[in-house]
């Protein structure tokens, strides 16, 4: 079932090198692929037909014969791939579908499945694929315009149609009007980042968890004045996450958040260019206030991200970026390293500062590309019907996400637990097995989107606090529109926006960091950034949307 080979064939090989920039040496000397398309017992054009009419939501999907078919698995270190998990035999008990999977480490992930696309071995189902990604696979046909199938998803259909997701799936439109991605559909906006802080430290001296950004300076001042010798938030995700976090409060992009760093007006409805804006220089400002005054370690963009758990589980620091699953981790590494109760952490919800009580979100998640070939297959539609089941249906999804009642949980009062010596996520934290590590399931490559109540019935009492304590104190931003450029205009815009994304990259930490002064230099940069084309590009974004507005609005 599992595969993980070694070398493409010389052939592919070839085309691989010729399509893709860089060599195998650039994929850490190796590279994979899957042997063949996947095998499959035929079926009749008939057959398909029938159960494609027949089947429903909330039907129980099974393939009417042994259906096998290859998918690329995104091999996570926190959960090795195992053969002997039951979700593989599970799947294949509920759905007659086995999978024959091509395994590819997280490290390399994008990049491997790149060089299995270009050298036309891509596996029929590619899960775990970022909106965006896609988009560079679209002109040579090589993966679906899935919009064009989901008539053959019915699970996935009665969600967008009782979640209200056609505004959503507009985020992922190209401009023939279709989208290649199945994305993850969750009913209300996914929040997870923000920052971990010392719970301990904030009572110690007398304060509350920040709700601005002001309130988060004064906490940091204060911690400096307590403890000097110590950066109070020394960062991990190199910066990443905290400058999209930041920047989004200020109005503007950044770190994970940048794209290409162009931002959409609502009051004009025109895009504009976040860095040369004030906006921008008023999120620097603060950021370098932060370095200046020794409140943020500058290491917090060049340290590993195993430096910045250390300072801060040995109580060197107290601030840092986290997610709710990382979150849970910290806690139990401090309980190591500084022992239980002598401690206390909270995940606290992103402070806002001056473009208002607004973070940012998103209903739709990484999703599913589909190989073209799926298409032309004889067993087509079950094919559809079964990523709808097990990616789109409630049952599915608690499936992928629960287990098995009475082996990994189990139902007491209408209510789903989690069997006494399983763990997961801090919940019953002495079982002896883990979900995702002994069993494969609540597995990030087919445990995303869903209600809002499945996402809650496994989050232990901290994650559904913050949760809900966001959608309390927080309202979600509108979501740009996308600009629906062809592929000639698209290769247009990238010309101008990689090296000016590159520079402006560098002079973002410049500024941060001190090495340029914001003061001195930033008329400059704002006048380098024009040099680049930042006025040409936005002037293109505009007059895309301009003409794709109908297709918008559709």
């Amino acid at each position: 079932m599992l595969k993980q080979n070694k070398n493409l064939k010389p052939a592919a090989l070839a085309a691989a090198l010729a399509l893709l920039t860089g060599s195998l040496a650039g994929c850490g000397g190796e590279s994979i692929s899957s042997s063949s398309s996947a095998e499959t017992t035929s079926a009749s054009s008939s057959e398909s037909s029938s159960q494609s009419s027949e089947f429903k939501a909330g039907d129980q999907f099974y393939a009417t014969e042994p259906l096998k078919l290859t998918m690329l698995y995104n091999d996570n270190p926190s959960y090795p791939i195992s053969d002997n998990w039951i979700i593989w035999s599970e799947i294949a008990k509920k759905t007659n579908v086995t999978l024959d999977l091509v395994v590819v480490p997280l490290s390399d992930f994008e990049q491997k499945r790149s060089l299995l696309i270009s050298s036309g071995e891509a596996p029929q189902l590619m899960p775990k694929t970022y909106a965006g990604s896609e988009v560079q696979f679209i002109p040579s046909g090589v993966i679906l315009p899935v919009s064009d199938y989901v008539d053959k998803m019915p699970n996935y259909m009665q969600k967008v149609e009782q979640w209200n997701m056609k505004n959503d799936l507009k985020q992922i439109m190209q401009k023939d009007g279709k989208y290649y991605l199945l994305s993850g559909l969750h009913e209300k906006p996914n929040a997870n980042y923000s920052y971990l802080v010392r719970e301990d430290i904030v009572k110690e001296l007398g304060m509350q968890d920040p709700n601005t950004y002001d309130d988060l300076y004064t906490l940091l001042k204060a911690m400096k004045t307590k403890y000097p010798d110590v950066y109070p938030l020394s960062d991990r995700y190199s910066g990443k996450n905290m400058l999209g976090i930041v920047a989004s409060a200020f109005g503007v992009c950044a770190g994970w958040g940048k794209g290409d760093y162009k931002v959409f007006n609502w009051d004009t409805e025109k895009f504009e260019y976040a860095p040369t804006s004030q906006n921008y220089k008023d999120f620097l400002t603060y950021m370098n206030k932060l370095v200046k005054e020794g409140l943020l370690d500058p290491e917090s963009f060049t340290q590993t991200d195993d430096q910045a758990i250390g300072k801060f589980s040995n109580g060197k620091s107290f601030v840092i970026s986290t997610n709710t699953t990382h979150a849970q981790e910290m806690l139990k590494t401090m309980e190591s390293t500084l022992g239980q109760g002598n401690f206390e952490l909270t995940q606290i919800v992103p402070p806002i500062g001056p473009a208002g009580n607004y973070i940012s979100g998103s209903r739709l998640e990484n999703g599913i590309m589909i190989n073209s070939s799926v298409a032309k297959d004889p067993r087509c539609d079950e094919i559809f019907h079964f990523v709808d089941w097990l990616w789109y249906s409630d049952e599915g999804q608690t499936f992928c996400k629960w287990g098995i009642e009475n082996v990994t949980y189990k139902t007491v009062n209408g209510t789903k637990q989690l069997m006494d010596d399983v763990t997961f996520n801090g919940i019953n934290p002495t079982g002896t097995k883990d979900l995702r590590k002994d069993f494969g399931f609540s597995n990030g490559t087919f445990t995303y989107g869903g209600s809002q109540e499945l996402k809650y019935s496994l989050m232990n009492d901290r994650e559904k606090a913050f949760q809900q304590a966001v959608f309390e104190k927080r309202e979600v931003k509108n979501v740009d529109p996308p600009v629906l450029m062809d592929e000639d205009q698209r290769e247009q815009a990238n010309m101008i926006v990689t090296p000016l994304t590159d520079y402006v990259d560098q002079m973002t930490l410049e500024f941060i960091l001190g090495t340029k002064s914001l003061e001195k230099d930033w008329d400059t940069f704002v006048s380098e950034c024009k040099a680049k084309g930042c006025d040409d590009y936005i002037n293109m974004c505009n007059q895309v949307y301009e003409e794709t507005k109908d297709i918008l609005n559709k």
